[in-house]
Order: C-alpha cells, then structure tokens, then sequence
C-alpha cells in the first residue's frame, strides 16, 4: 500500500511540475559550468540588466576561460536618482541570496564568488557587510562607487568586509573611479588587491578585454 502510494505521489508531482528544478533566479542570466564546483554571481549596474556593460564580458570571459558557473542577476534598476536605490537594497539582497541558493541547491556549487560593478558593487557590498556568514569565498569589484547614506557607500560596506577583494578600476573618463580607488586604498593589503586598468572609464569601452584577464587572472589563485 506504502509503495503504491509513494508512486501514486510521484505521478501526480511529475504531472503539475512540482518535482521540477526552479531554475535561475528570474530575468537572470546563466551560464552553466557543467561539473565545476565554482561559480560567480555578478550585479551589474543602475538602471541596466544582467548583459549590460562590464557584467556581460565577465561573464562570458569566465565561464569560457575558467569553466566556472555564471550568473548575472537581475538588480533592482528603476530610472531613478542613484541615492533613491537605498530604498531597493533590500530586494537587491533577496536576488542574491536567489542566485545563491540556486548555484549551491541546483548546480551543487561549493565555492561562490560575488561580483559588483557600479551600483551593483553598493548592493554587493551592502549584502556582504549585512551578511557576514554568507558562503561567499571572495568579492570582484569593477568601478566601485563610494559615498551615500548608508548602505549605498562601497567604501564603509567593505571596511566591515574580512573576505579576499579585487578591486578594479580605471582612471579615464570622468576620473571619478580613480578618486574614490584612492580613498579605499588605505585597505591595500594581501587581502584586498586594487588594480588599474590605465585609461580606462567607468564601464570599461574598449579595455573590457584586459578587465576580464584581470579578474581571471586573480579568481584562481584564492584558496
């Protein structure tokens, strides 16, 4: 009787999906590392989407170079002022804990790295500084930006961070990145690697190549 209803159950559980995997966080995009147990989950910029600038070559570039699981969240992205983004940091958190359910659950991933460019270097850090225990081996920050009421500032966020952090910017464009590279420098340690990409603006056009070996380069040398 057990047994037939044990099997009554999986026939009713196959025919409404309820047996079938969630899948990616929804609006993401994921490429799948196959058997590697690695994988980086990567928050792009305000107002943009998980194949927008800086996010989409890293992605791609790791996944081809390293075989490493990716996955480029769907952020909260209203066009709105970047201090109104306060307001979604919460939600902000929720997709990453998504993503990374999703690796460690589904695709059995025992080693996760979190990656932020922009406004998703303040939610990346934000959740990290929030989220101590997190399984989080390591934080890749391209173009981090400082400052703000509370958990918008990188810089305050990664002060509360003990986790290895590469942090990449560039001193072109508007030169902004390169100002506040220089107020975080003080953190320059074994632990927290700063690297400059000469010329380069805040989303990288034209030197997205030598960001991506950047960030390759560093990701397999962490314990």
């Amino acid at each position: 009787m057990h047994k037939n209803l044990t099997k009554f159950v999986l026939v009713i559980a196959c025919l409404t999906g309820s047996l079938a995997v969630a899948g990616p966080p929804s609006g993401s995009a994921y490429l799948d590392g196959g058997t590697s147990k690695v994988g980086v989950i990567l928050c792009h910029g305000r107002g943009h989407h998980p194949k927008w600038n800086v996010v989409d070559p890293l992605r791609k570039g790791i996944n081809e170079k390293l075989g490493y699981h990716t996955l480029s969240l769907q952020m909260p992205a209203d066009k709105k002022n970047w201090k109104a983004y306060a307001d979604d940091f919460p939600r902000a958190h929720q997709e990453i804990e998504a993503g990374i359910a999703f690796l460690r659950n589904e695709k059995k991933v025992e080693k996760i790295y979190l990656m932020g460019h922009s406004m998703g270097s303040r939610m990346a850090t934000s959740f990290l500084a929030s989220n101590p225990s997190a399984p989080i081996a390591a934080f890749i920050g391209v173009g981090i930006r400082n400052g703000g009421p509370g958990p918008l500032d990188s810089n305050a966020n990664l002060r509360r961070v003990e986790l290895p952090v590469l942090d990449v910017y560039g001193d072109g464009g508007d030169g902004v990145d390169m100002t506040h590279a220089e107020a975080r420098s003080d953190m320059v340690s074994d632990r927290y690697k700063q690297v400059l990409i000469s010329g380069a603006n805040h989303t990288f056009d034209g030197q997205e190549e030598e960001m991506v070996k950047t960030v390759i380069d560093w990701l397999p040398k962490r314990p």
